[in-house]
């Protein structure tokens, strides 16, 4: 409720949006129960121009978003809660010391979790939207094949990353007023976006951190600026390696339930327990490299695509064959019921 109506005021105030005469129009942007509760954030301005007439069907559009939400269940019910919680819990959850593989591969469980956690939300809530008749703007755009961290953030929660940039970093100076001082405003604003998670100083530390990542990208962006081999498929892939690994270190501090988890689970990490304990299986480890792997390799050819012309591209048989597949794989791991991560913050 908080963000819909600030997006509708502060747009008013800028003068990007004309106020709406129709209370109903109003509420219903503010209140549209598919993303309320975990987003993407809708804006006004992109929701109220969709209710100038009602929604006529449109051939294709509610199968459409039932397709959506069959992939957003799968990712979340399938992948997030069956295939990579499991093991995420248990590591983070242990007391004692850790060895690297053990520590990696729980880091590694967990960032497979929250995407698929959230993106599946998202995808739900978009295809729960189509259903309706009413379009909202993808949230996510295969984020671990991001080649940087200003990339990364281009495709990591969308609604929130374009939010804080365009309501708190161009209004404090963006970077308007030089190098320093734009550096200085990305560690503000991705202060507050930790900060914005939760009340907690392991939420802060992981804002401060991704501050750090996208000042120091920028900084040798200007040091070094764009040399012709950084263009290399060779070099964005090993770029993009470094990103994702980046990113795991941070999502340490997002996950861990405070400093002592943290250190512990980056000190296993990189080492530091050369005799520590081996919780994982086989089977799991061999489960989180599986669902990884595809992962990366359908982030890694899709990253300059959409879902959407994805699946126009497949013949009819092959999207009847996927979609039956997610739908009873879904039917038959259906005994959790963990809920979204999101839902907490």
């Amino acid at each position: 409720y908080t963000f819909h109506s600030l997006s509708y005021t502060l747009d008013i105030y800028r003068g990007v949006l004309k106020p709406t005469r129709s209370l109903r129009d109003f509420v219903l942007a503010v209140s549209f129960f598919p993303q309320l509760v975990a987003g993407p954030i809708v804006r006004a301005g992109d929701f109220l121009p969709q209710l100038a007439a009602p929604p006529k069907p449109q051939q294709g559009r509610f199968l459409w978003g039932l397709l959506l939400m069959t992939l957003g269940l799968f990712e979340k019910v399938v992948l997030a809660d069956t295939l990579l919680s499991g093991s995420a819990d248990t590591v983070f959850s242990y007391g004692g010391p850790l060895v690297a593989l053990d520590s990696w591969m729980g880091v590694i469980a967990f960032a497979g979790q929250i995407f698929f956690d959230f993106a599946g939300y998202s995808i739900c809530a978009i295809g729960a939207a189509l259903c309706l008749g009413f379009h909202l703007k993808d949230n996510f755009r295969f984020p671990y094949a991001a080649i940087g961290f200003s990339d990364f953030w281009r495709r990591w929660h969308i609604s929130l990353s374009t939010f804080l940039r365009d309501y708190l970093y161009i209004p404090i100076g963006g970077n308007r007023a030089g190098a320093g001082r734009a550096m200085i405003n990305l560690m503000i604003v991705m202060f507050i976006g930790g900060l914005w998670h939760g009340a907690a100083w392991t939420f802060v530390v992981w804002g401060l951190l991704h501050g750090f990542y996208l000042a120091f990208e920028r900084l040798t962006r200007l040091t070094v600026g764009s040399p012709g081999w950084a263009q290399s498929y060779s070099f964005q892939l090993l770029l993009g390696l470094g990103t994702y690994f980046a990113v795991c270190v941070a999502w340490v501090f997002f996950r861990a339930s405070d400093f002592t988890v943290a250190s512990r689970m980056l000190s296993g990490m990189f080492g530091g327990h050369p005799h520590g304990d081996a919780l994982l299986t086989t089977r799991e480890i061999l489960q989180i490299a599986l669902v990884t792997l595809c992962m990366f390799a359908v982030h890694w050819s899709l990253r300059e695509t959409t879902i959407e012309a994805a699946v126009t591209r497949l013949p009819v048989w092959a999207v009847t064959g996927i979609w039956t597949f997610m739908a009873g794989a879904i039917l038959l791991t259906q005994g959790n019921s963990n809920a979204f991560i999101y839902f907490q913050f």
